[in-house]
């Protein structure tokens, strides 16, 4: 079945959110893969707790406060790498697959587009270094709504701006719990389970479970 939008999240599915660590992984030392793990599930904590306070803060500023938390955890790293890592988060890399994949939905004729927790200028940012912007349509942030994924209000954002019902919408993202709320939404979903983790949120199940997002259609 075609559909008239294919939508992903940015971070963890198209752009590679350990890439910034790896970048100066030499510099870390060997707790590099521990800083990132750390740095990348406060920054999801920090927003779900964010929207649910409703007590804004962009993402921008909790990808700071994040990183700030991961080096009191991991002594070892050096502080002194903290704006070297901000930069090259700044700057993702995307993963190998991406741009073939999203230059093939969009000879389709369908819309591809972002939807995303991210700033503005940090996903301006990242689709420039990926040299994506020539594929991708439109670049959804949360940042119109002051709040964070899983509110429907983000998914809506699509819908809305597209005049789509949400069964028209493809929806891909790495992270579960997102795959859930956009599932719960209406939207199509596929889970692009990079880290082979198990399934959660059974009662909201995606409609394709893929590796990576070759096979997205």
């Amino acid at each position: 079945m075609a559909y008239a939008a294919y939508v992903f999240d940015a971070y963890g599915t198209l752009f590679d959110v350990h890439a910034a660590v790896r970048r100066h992984a030499a510099a870390i030392g060997p707790d590099g893969q521990q800083l990132s793990e750390i740095w990348r599930a406060k920054q999801l904590e920090y927003s779900w707790t964010r929207s649910l306070m409703r007590e804004w803060r962009d993402f921008w500023a909790l990808t700071e406060e994040a990183l700030d938390y991961a080096f009191e955890r991991v002594p070892s790293a050096d502080k002194a790498l903290r704006a070297d890592l901000l930069e090259a988060y700044f700057e993702l890399d995307c993963y190998r697959e991406v741009p073939a994949v999203l230059k093939a939905l969009k000879a389709t004729g369908a819309r591809v587009a972002i939807l995303s927790n991210g700033s503005v200028p940090m996903l301006n940012s990242a689709v420039r270094n990926a040299a994506l912007d020539t594929v991708i349509d439109d670049v959804f942030s949360v940042d119109e709504l002051r709040t964070f994924k899983t509110d429907p209000a983000v998914y809506d954002m699509v819908t809305t701006a597209y005049r789509l019902y949400p069964g028209a919408v493809s929806f891909q993202s790495s992270n579960r719990w997102d795959v859930a709320g956009a599932a719960k939404f209406g939207f199509r979903t596929v889970w692009v389970n990079r880290a082979r983790m198990p399934d959660e949120y059974r009662d909201l199940s995606p409609s394709l479970i893929l590796p990576d997002l070759n096979g997205v259609e």
